[in-house]
């Protein structure tokens, strides 16, 4: 029995997305980590990116690191979120790198790497106002990455970071690289040698590696959504990045009601599943189609991209989705399929649902 709703995973076109995105930061020496959270870890898509061009594979979670490391990836291992005191043990066991802004953190992990007689290479991180992660104040930063150059045994100073656009929407320019860079330079001069690794953020610094506006000692980024979902550059930052494939990840859900109906609901209006006031436009009898998945599956639907023209979002429960079709040209019914692009946040609900088959094609 064909099960929906269904994720389909283009494997081929994942692995070619990769390819451009690596041929594009190589020409600018600038290592990847590939970051596998946004789809969950899928076996076939860690796959992909061990046997890529990117040079590290990276998560916010442990157990995604972990299993990857149980799975025999090759490719270094790198926590792109400060690890809990209580994952200490496995992120020595599993990980080669992480990024790091508490004292008391490293401190814990410099202990765990002598009692596992391992080595750990971190990265500080700097916050230049996205106010996520990182030190605020610089001279904090550097005094601890020299302390952790000068009496740090087995936790080595592999470089600095910051991350922008994840939850202040500060934009990433070169002018915010150079101050990055600025530490760097400080950090460099007072341990007097050249840090491995300057990262200069996520997919919102890509922009920089297409313009090539994004300063030389830049050499390393986190790239998980400019590789996966290309529609987003366009949608978000009005690139049409033409050499990626759109359609890595596909959205599949099945029709189970048509039928003609107000647009405007009928009664008195108060609150909707999820505690919202909802704004509803009186357009008169319109067909609908309900499809059966809702917001527990893809988070929020305003944000879906139908590849059926004439298909129109209008909202979400649970576990429908509410669609207006009255401007599709073929003739819908009961039982057919409807395909979805995704953005970020669906991608990121679907892949963790239980209720979302994954099929991966190549």
């Amino acid at each position: 029995m064909e099960t929906h709703p269904k994720l389909i995973v283009n494997l081929s076109h994942l692995k070619e997305n990769i390819r451009s995105m690596c041929e594009r930061t190589d020409a600018l020496d600038i290592s990847v980590a590939g970051v596998i959270k946004g789809f969950h870890a899928i076996p076939e898509m860690v796959a992909a990116f061990d046997e890529s061009p990117c040079q590290f594979i990276a998560s916010s979670r442990i157990e995604q690191l972990k299993s990857a490391h149980d799975i025999g990836c090759k490719k270094p291992l790198f926590l792109i979120r400060i690890p809990m005191l209580s994952e200490i043990p496995e992120v020595v066991k599993s990980v080669a790198y992480s990024l790091q802004s508490e004292k008391v953190v490293l401190q814990a992990l410099e202990k765990e790497c002598e009692k596992q007689g391992k080595t750990h290479k971190v990265l500080l991180m700097a916050d230049l106002g996205d106010l996520r992660e990182g030190f605020w104040n610089k001279d904090e930063l550097v005094e601890l990455a020299v302390d952790i150059e000068n009496n740090f045994n087995f936790v080595k100073l592999a470089g600095i970071g910051t991350n922008l656009g994840c939850y202040g929407s500060i934009k990433a320019t070169p002018e915010k690289m150079n101050e990055l860079i600025d530490i760097a330079q400080i950090i460099e001069n007072k341990i007097g040698r050249t840090l491995e690794l300057i990262s200069g953020g996520a997919t919102t610094s890509t922009m920089m590696v297409f313009d090539k506006s994004i300063p030389k000692r830049i050499n390393h980024l986190r790239i998980g959504e400019g590789i996966i979902l290309a529609c987003d550059y366009e949608k978000l930052f009005g690139t049409d990045a033409a050499f990626l494939h759109k359609d890595v990840l596909t959205l599949e859900g099945e029709i189970i009601e048509i039928k003609d109906k107000p647009s405007y609901p009928v009664g008195e209006l108060s609150y909707d599943a999820f505690g919202n006031v909802q704004t509803y436009h009186d357009r008169g009898i319109r067909r609908r189609a309900l499809v059966a998945f809702g917001r527990v599956d893809v988070g929020d639907v305003e944000t879906l991209m139908p590849k059926t023209s004439g298909v129109e979002i209008l909202g979400a429960s649970s576990d429908h989705l509410i669609l207006d079709i009255e401007e599709v040209k073929d003739t819908l019914k009961v039982g057919d399929k409807l395909s979805f692009g995704l953005s970020y946040c669906n991608m990121v609900y679907a892949t963790s649902s239980k209720n979302v088959k994954i099929e991966v094609i190549d």
